[in-house]
């Protein structure tokens, strides 16, 4: 079981940069493919980016590409988000978990608190 631990977030401009780690305790966490997504206050929550287990393979929702970045360091057990070119619209809570890459959703059956970003206009 891949107990994740979001942290990173916070109060930035548009136009700015965060980067969000994701710390995934258990011991085979670093043999899955991982993703964050993230919920604003009234929507569902959305895929925003996946890595494969090996860092190979990254894919990105259409909204974030070319902007945000995903990458893991399997040997701290680590995802991070890297967001630069923030928008208010990337306002929302930021959750990691593993995820199907075929579908890109979420498999974890553990949700971390997640962190907040909020970019002001």
């Amino acid at each position: 079981q891949v107990q994740p631990v979001e942290s990173g977030g916070g109060l930035v401009q548009a136009g700015g940069s965060l980067r969000l780690p994701c710390a995934a305790s258990g011991r085979t966490s670093s043999i899955y493919a991982m993703g964050w997504f993230r919920q604003a206050p009234g929507k569902e929550r959305e895929f925003v980016a996946g890595i494969s287990w090996n860092g190979v393979n990254t894919y990105y929702a259409d909204s974030v590409k070319g902007r945000f970045t995903i990458s893991r360091d399997n040997a701290k057990n680590t995802v991070y988000l890297q967001m630069n070119s923030l928008k208010p619209e990337d306002t929302a809570a930021y959750y990691c978990n593993r995820v199907s890459l075929a579908t890109m959703t979420p498999i974890g059956g553990y949700w971390g608190q997640g962190t907040q970003v909020t970019v002001s206009s």
